[in-house]
């Protein structure tokens, strides 16, 4: 239902996701839906304000433990959390512990007295969805009552057959693309009562299958360069998180901080908004 909703103000937390990948700019920097969302609110909102905390590799732990304080501590309008999946998607992973600290976020997050917008998380068509999906559905379950306890918004990508498409994801398999972050930020935006752009739902023109050659460099390519590491870092205990920060969290002084358009009229990328204060 279109509420023309006014926000002045929005703090995303969560991790890849939110943070923006495989969304890629020419300096190698990530754009995502977040910051689509944000500079759409912008163009709207003279003196908008926004922060993204997400941190790509972060499991729910880190985003409780990290963001969620920084987050609460802003009093924004608006607040998008997003996280758990990559708990779920680990080879073991206690389902009931991640929903018991996602409650923890967002029974914190809904403090600051903004509207806070939770997520079902699309899913990529394939074998890795067939067999992670109980554990999803169990965590969309408890985001759903999470929302009715909290009055938080749900956007359900997971039963987007168009963001379940392969082309709307990106060559690690694991992120969308471009495309696929643009349609988030559309069904976040109309989620929040705000006028239609497009039908974000609408599916892609059917793709051309690519031959037997085709498809074993591209599984080789995926291996080499996404897989392989993905699991050295398993192995390891690392992650790719590791030594990063959100986008507008100063590890120096260990706050978050605001940042806004020079001209909200053309608000341009966030890569080029100023620190609110500075």
């Amino acid at each position: 239902m279109e509420t023309n909703a006014q926000y002045n103000s929005f703090v995303a937390v969560g991790d890849s996701f939110t943070e923006g990948m495989s969304d890629g700019l020419p300096d190698g920097s990530y754009r995502g839906w977040a910051d689509l969302l944000a500079a759409r609110l912008a163009a709207r909102t003279p003196g908008f304000r926004y922060a993204n905390l997400a941190v790509r590799g972060k499991l729910i732990d880190q985003i409780a433990d990290e963001q969620c304080g920084p987050a609460a501590s802003m009093g924004a309008d608006l607040v998008t959390l997003v996280g758990g999946l990559n708990d779920v998607l680990r080879p073991t992973c206690d389902v009931a512990r991640v929903c018991a600290r996602l409650t923890e976020c967002a029974d914190l997050l809904v403090r600051g007295g903004g509207q806070l917008v939770l997520m079902r998380s699309p899913g990529r068509r394939g074998p890795v969805l067939e067999r992670f999906r109980p554990r999803m559905e169990q965590l969309f379950a408890h985001i759903d009552e999470l929302a009715a306890r909290h009055g938080a918004l749900v956007v359900d990508l997971y039963a987007s057959r168009a963001l379940a498409d392969p082309q709307m994801w990106a060559e690690d398999r694991l992120h969308l693309n471009a495309e696929g972050h643009r349609r988030v930020a559309e069904a976040v935006w109309q989620t929040l009562g705000l006028p239609a752009e497009s039908d974000w739902d609408t599916p892609l023109p059917a793709a051309i299958p690519p031959g037997w050659a085709a498809r074993r460099t591209a599984d080789l390519r995926f291996a080499r360069e996404h897989l392989g590491p993905w699991i050295g870092r398993r192995l390891t205990g690392r992650s790719s998180g590791d030594g990063r920060t959100g986008a507008q969290f100063s590890a120096a002084l260990g706050r978050a901080f605001w940042i806004t358009p020079a001209d909200h009229a053309d608000p341009g990328p966030v890569t080029g908004w100023r620190t609110v204060g500075a």
